[in-house]
């Protein structure tokens, strides 16, 4: 098992249940266990239009034995179920899953990079990491 922690967002709907719902299907996930989850705070948007709603966003800890690309399918599939469509980049959203850091690995695809390379400019993703670190 891999330790991995992911970033979790959401401005549109009803934001905290959007992020219960993801909580439920990643615990769902096979080969996958929630370790811990932060508290859920209250962001501003960063970057994106203008007049967004405010964003909820959280942390999570988890385990997996999924390799990296399985587990980003599975979290934009998640993503999708729940509402999440193509639209404007840092645009409002259903819900954002994001692969903050996978293991001590270093991975730098077109559709993965990790660790996230805009986390560390974004107290939205490091308070709620270092809550559960």
């Amino acid at each position: 098992m891999t330790v991995c922690y992911l970033g979790i967002g959401s401005n549109l709907g009803n934001r905290r249940q959007n992020i219960r719902k993801a909580l439920q299907k990643i615990r769902k996930l096979e080969e996958t266990k929630i370790m811990r989850t932060s508290k859920v705070i209250g962001t501003k948007p960063v970057g994106g239009p203008k007049n967004q709603d405010d964003f909820l966003n959280a942390a999570l800890k988890i385990e997996t034995s999924l390799a990296p690309s399985v587990l980003l399918k599975r979290l934009k599939n998640i993503e999708r179920l729940l509402g999440r469509t193509k639209g404007v980049r840092f645009g409002p959203r259903t819900i954002d899953l994001d692969i903050l850091f996978y293991g001590d690995r270093i991975i730098r695809k077109n559709n993965l990079k990790v660790p996230h390379p805009r986390m560390a400019s974004r107290d939205f993703v490091l308070g709620p990491l270092a809550q559960i670190l």
